[in-house]
């Protein structure tokens, strides 16, 4: 795909494989100054060979999701000179695409490329380190989840089950559900089978739908056959991959239940633990990398995907109408009221949520621009 091959930013790769000679260079003046013998040295500065399995929630094809994770893999092998090797599985090879979390934590594989908001059945309050209805851009987010104490509140989460994971991928807004219908009247959703993702599931339940989690591989085979009579998932890119619009011809935007959506690179904290500080840095590096390539390429490619959708396959790119937004937002308040009564832990990470949005308010507005301000 040119636009991706354009957009690659491949001084990260550069200085990424910099820091990982001058780590290599640094431990190897240790043990000089430390007095021992050159054969020493050199055992010290060579990395034992290290091979993972990861499988991941998203196949290889998948735009942005798939590749991140095998660009990752490479990533990772070509900056570590070939010692670290994390050998990418398609979803379903190793294990059930949504039981990555009891398969890592057990130590069954060592890491899965997924989302926070996948394991949601066993801790809700997940939900908010991957996506939040009416929640924050991306820049918002990993300034909670990075430097606001977000990232810890989900660690200490993951520590429970021996887990330990870093953010993976980012993506901005996705669409908000594809209907075989207009949707002019919020009771037409009432009694609706609609698969949904992470809290603005419990949104739509509260509107009456019945809502399902599925994943990726497994939406357009249940619309097909009436499973399912609605769903949303993701970007137009992915979307249109996915080939909604071969069913549902009504595309619903904004994407109030994701603004933004950030994964996890999730991995058994003893394998972490394990790697040498060098392969540990890498690793890092390597995913910082595609979150801000993900980001970046989705970006530049949504508009070209909805105007495809529209021209070629005739779908029809609707609005929520600001009324029917503001339903949407007291069902989501609801929502954090219950689940907060419900749930301690929900609680606990839904207030430092909101704390962080009250503060970084202050910022947001102070910035806020429209558009333009020239006349139409």
């Amino acid at each position: 795909m040119k636009a991706s091959r354009i957009l690659r930013p491949h001084f990260v790769r550069i200085a990424a494989a910099g820091i990982a000679m001058v780590l290599a260079g640094g431990l190897g003046g240790c043990t000089e100054r430390a007095g021992r013998g050159a054969d020493e040295d050199v055992a010290a500065s060579t990395q034992r060979m290290v091979r993972w399995q990861m499988q991941s929630a998203f196949g290889s094809k998948l735009p942005h999701a798939g590749p991140s994770a095998t660009r990752f893999a490479e990533d990772v092998f070509v900056m570590s000179g070939g010692t670290l090797e994390i050998k990418f599985f398609e979803p379903g090879a190793l294990v059930p695409p949504l039981e990555c979390f009891t398969a890592v934590s057990k130590g069954a594989i060592e890491s899965c490329w997924t989302t926070p908001g996948y394991h949601t059945g066993k801790y809700p309050a997940l939900a908010f380190f991957t996506t939040v209805p009416f929640g924050p851009d991306i820049g918002e987010l990993t300034a909670w989840l990075w430097f606001g104490g977000g990232d810890e509140l989900k660690q200490e989460i993951y520590a429970r089950h021996d887990l330990y994971a870093i953010n993976n991928f980012a993506i901005g807004p996705e669409t908000s559900g594809w209907f075989r219908e207009e949707i002019t009247s919020l009771d037409q959703l009432k009694g609706m089978k609609m698969r949904f993702f992470g809290l603005g599931a419990k949104v739509m339940q509260k509107l009456g739908v019945s809502t399902q989690l599925l994943a990726a591989a497994d939406i357009y085979p249940a619309l097909e056959r009436g499973v399912i009579d609605a769903t949303e998932f993701s970007l137009p890119t992915i979307d249109l991959a996915l080939g909604f619009y071969q069913i549902a011809k009504y595309n619903y935007f904004p994407g109030w239940h994701q603004q933004s959506s950030i994964g996890d690179f999730l991995m058994n904290k003893d394998a972490w633990d394990a790697l040498s500080p060098q392969h540990q840095r890498i690793v890092r590096v390597a995913l910082g990398h595609q979150v801000g390539y993900t980001y970046a390429e989705a970006e530049a490619l949504n508009f070209d995907a909805m105007r495809e959708m529209s021209d070629r396959h005739g779908v029809q790119q609707k609005r929520w109408p600001d009324s029917t937004l503001k339903i949407m937002e007291e069902a989501w308040m609801e929502v954090v009221a219950e689940e907060s009564a419900r749930d301690p832990l929900f609680k606990k990470v839904a207030e430092h949520y909101f704390d962080f949005r009250k503060k970084y308010k202050v910022w947001k507005e102070a910035q806020h621009m429209k558009t333009t301000y020239l006349e139409d």
